[in-house]
């Protein structure tokens, strides 16, 4: 059978959410789907350009229709929607994390919180930082949440991680520093 880059990438997010990151080889891959690995190296040069296209897919799948209107709450949207997509697969916070951090991938919702916290009318240098805080304070939460789901799954600790809730609360946190310095 013949595979294209969409099939590999969906594939591979089918072994990371069944088998985790550590088990995502490229060997395994092949295997999953039958090729050699060699086989892959046609669609992906290496793992690195898998991981950032597993990124971008975890991101698009999580893309929902915009609804807020207003710059703060567009920021609140963009941000649950890049957390809910991470948390939609085993180990896709570190993956978006990852690609994020080694500037891999489109990195498309950089792009999106950079809109939103221009158009609250913050200096460009506050864009930069705001927009940084706002990645940082999402890939934490559910990198923690995420790791704290598998191990309570796996009975290795006794707690509930924050959720949602304890997200909004922190975004609105940091949100209402800048709309100070808005006004």
């Amino acid at each position: 059978m013949r595979y294209h880059r969409s099939d590999i990438v969906d594939r591979a997010i089918t072994v990371l959410d069944e088998y985790g990151l550590e088990s995502l080889t490229m060997r395994r891959l092949a295997s999953e789907l039958g090729v050699q690995p060699s086989a892959l190296y046609h669609h992906v040069p290496n793992k690195q350009t898998l991981l950032a296209a597993i990124a971008d897919e975890i991101v698009r799948r999580g893309r929902r229709p915009r609804q807020a209107t207003a710059w703060d709450r567009r920021v609140v949207e963009i941000c649950g929607e890049l957390r809910n997509a991470m948390l939609a697969y085993r180990d896709g916070a570190e993956v978006v994390a990852t690609a994020h951090t080694f500037g891999l991938g489109r990195d498309e919702p950089t792009g999106r919180l950079r809109e939103a916290l221009g158009d609250g009318g913050l200096p460009e240098d506050m864009v930069d930082l705001a927009t940084r805080t706002f990645l940082h304070l999402i890939f934490g939460h559910a990198t923690e949440e995420q790791t704290a789901l598998q191990a309570a799954s796996a009975g290795a600790i006794d707690r509930e991680p924050g959720g949602p809730d304890d997200f909004e609360r922190s975004l609105e946190l940091v949100l209402d520093g800048l709309r100070a310095r808005v006004r």
